[in-house]
């Protein structure tokens, strides 16, 4: 192998050598309890001396993100329908086909669906991966959560017996303006961050303020994205006044914490010059 050779070069030749491992399939790394080395790392650049060994693990079977994604958001989006719909089975059959006489459900469904045909669009036509596939085996486990929470919240904002929230229109009307204000913020900061990373560029850069107002708050926080997200449900929770709407916005919440940690402490870690006054994902807190 030669001094200059990149991680993503000798994973290529790894997969010559052994073609049931192609490259997505394997993690490199330098000591068998680290991190896996990135694909445009350098062997020279590392620290290693005129020979090196490298350490070979099998991830299993991949799967590209785009196709993930995919699969998790299309099945939210047609389970809400079943129990929007009303259908016999869900019920019971006095119950079929009939709608709620209250205007909130058809707005709750109206949001939900925006929600995810969103990011139906942001995945094929915005989002630019680091990492161009996950395990396999990690889609049932993601598919569980997004599935079955979307059966979950449907079930009880659609029930024959649900009540509308306590403080009517008005509570209705707040949540649904700071709902569609954090879906604007949410989409603006994806266009962002897929912005820099412009014809197939895979190099981590710092992002920043652009004249759009939404990604302004880039100012305080590293993952205003997270932010605008968990904003989009806790407006949700609100709308609907449901309990299980309210419980999956806090699990999203503490899920979002923990990315959004670890890509601050990632900026910081690569970026001497970063900012400082930026928080992971609550400005000033948290």
């Amino acid at each position: 192998v030669e001094p200059n050779a990149t991680i993503r070069e000798i994973r290529s030749m790894f997969h010559k050598l052994y073609p049931r491992w192609y490259p997505a399939r394997q993690s490199i790394k330098l000591d068998p309890k680290g991190k896996s080395l990135r694909d445009e790392e350098i062997l020279q650049h590392l620290p290693v001396g005129t020979t090196a060994t490298l350490y070979f693990k099998d991830l299993g079977p991949q799967i590209g993100w785009t196709t993930v994604f995919l699969i998790e958001y299309t099945g939210p989006l047609f389970i809400y329908f079943l129990f929007y719909f009303r259908m016999p089975f869900v019920y019971g059959l006095d119950e079929r086909f009939t709608s709620s006489p209250h205007p909130v459900v058809n707005l709750a469904c109206i949001c939900h669906s925006f929600h995810y045909i969103k990011r139906l669009i942001e995945t094929v036509f915005v989002h630019r991966f680091s990492h161009g596939t996950m395990p396999l085996r990690n889609i049932v486990k993601n598919c569980l959560y997004y599935w079955g929470f979307a059966a979950w919240l449907a079930y009880y904002i659609n029930h024959p017996l649900y009540t509308p929230p306590s403080y009517g229109k008005k509570q209705i009307n707040f949540a649904v303006i700071m709902f569609l204000l954090c879906e604007a913020g949410n989409f603006s900061i994806h266009v962002a961050l897929s912005n820099l990373r412009k014809n197939g560029s895979k190099t981590r850069k710092i992002p920043y303020p652009t004249k759009n107002p939404f990604t302004w708050l880039f100012f305080f926080v590293s993952c205003p994205n997270y932010t605008y997200e968990v904003g989009t449900w806790i407006s949700f929770t609100v709308m609907t006044q449901c309990v299980p709407v309210g419980l999956f916005t806090l699990l999203c919440f503490i899920q979002m914490t923990i990315w959004a940690k670890d890509k601050h402490c990632t900026y910081l870690r690569e970026f001497k010059d970063y900012p400082s006054l930026r928080m992971p994902i609550i400005p000033f807190l948290l």
